[in-house]
């Protein structure tokens, strides 16, 4: 069973070498890697499941938000110090947002087209 709405999403990037760099490092924590690639895309997933294209065709859109699922706690964490590692701009430390719900554990920042980039956790905590 399939837990996802979508195929896959997909967008232009500005510097296709710069993004493919903070996409891997950044999603590495969560298991996201490496799919399918060519000359100026490339396809990220889990297992063999291509679910995120990105591409140097086309123009970057406006600032979106994406939010991927993360197993625990620890790998939220694991994502944000990843993400400032690899030169994102942090846009909220890992942390509960009640607001959204008791256990909605999250860190967001921006990658380098400013896009809102998350990792989130449901987990009651560890």
């Amino acid at each position: 069973m399939t837990t996802s709405s979508f195929d896959h999403l997909g967008f232009a990037v500005a510097d296709f070498a710069r993004s493919k760099a903070f996409y891997l490092a950044v999603l590495g924590p969560l298991g996201i890697g490496i799919v399918s690639e060519g000359e100026d895309w490339i396809l990220l997933g889990r297992d063999g499941q291509p679910e995120l294209w990105l591409g140097a065709s086309g123009t970057p859109p406006g600032p979106i938000h994406l939010a991927f699922k993360a197993q625990s706690r620890a790998e939220v964490r694991a994502f944000h110090a990843a993400a400032l590692t690899a030169g994102g701009r942090d846009n909220g430390a890992p942390g509960i947002r009640g607001h959204y719900h008791p256990n909605y554990y999250g860190a967001f920042v921006f990658d380098p087209d400013g896009h809102n980039i998350e990792a989130v956790s449901h987990q009651s905590e560890e």
